[in-house]
């Protein structure tokens, strides 16, 4: 969904403010496989994606592993850069082809004061935000492999089909081999 068109269903502002709010982010166009913002890198760039995929991803002994996944109607932003003044310890890549909506943070702090029911709006996507850490918390610490399949089905309902088996089973914490066991008894 355009940002434009989540403003106006969240019903927060009048017309004229979500086309304001809009208008103040730029629209970009990323291509598939593209590292938009690196590993141990700097940004103060909140994105809402639009249309597309995105991961969060580190290495871990020079080994890939997925932290998270956003997509359409997701904000995210480098809380590191933004509000520790440090890099980013995870990297950002698109998985499919993506049309993002991007402001720089002290202007998105601008137009805030503009409209302050923007804070609101930042609010759900942190509690969103939080309660998928939780989730991953919970499934790392306490789930069997086969239990952790199931509840990022439950976290991602849309997603086991646009997504890489390796990006999977990195998120997950498992092999691709274990993973591809637990689809094929699912099947």
């Amino acid at each position: 969904m355009e940002l434009l068109s989540f403003l106006t269903y969240k019903r927060l502002f009048t017309e004229e403010a979500c086309v304001i709010i809009d208008d103040a982010f730029e629209g970009e166009t990323i291509s598939k496989g593209t590292v938009i913002q690196k590993e141990k890198g700097y940004s103060e760039k909140v994105c809402f994606i639009e249309t597309g995929l995105l991961r969060t991803f580190y290495l871990k002994d020079g080994k890939d592993v997925t932290h998270f996944f956003f997509d359409e109607n997701s904000l995210i932003a480098p809380i590191n850069s933004i509000f520790y003044n440090k890099s980013e310890p995870y990297g950002w890549e698109s998985i499919e082809h993506c049309k993002v909506k991007t402001i720089q943070y002290r202007d998105f702090l601008v137009i805030k004061e503009r409209f302050p029911k923007l804070t609101n709006l930042l609010l759900d996507f942190s509690i969103e935000t939080l309660h998928l850490y939780s989730q991953k918390l919970d499934l790392l610490q306490f789930q069997t492999a086969y239990e952790r399949y199931n509840l990022f089905l439950e976290m991602y309902p849309k997603l086991h089909n646009r997504v890489s088996l390796g990006s999977i089973a990195s998120f997950l914490g498992v092999t691709q081999q274990t993973l591809s066991v637990i689809r094929a008894k699912k099947s």
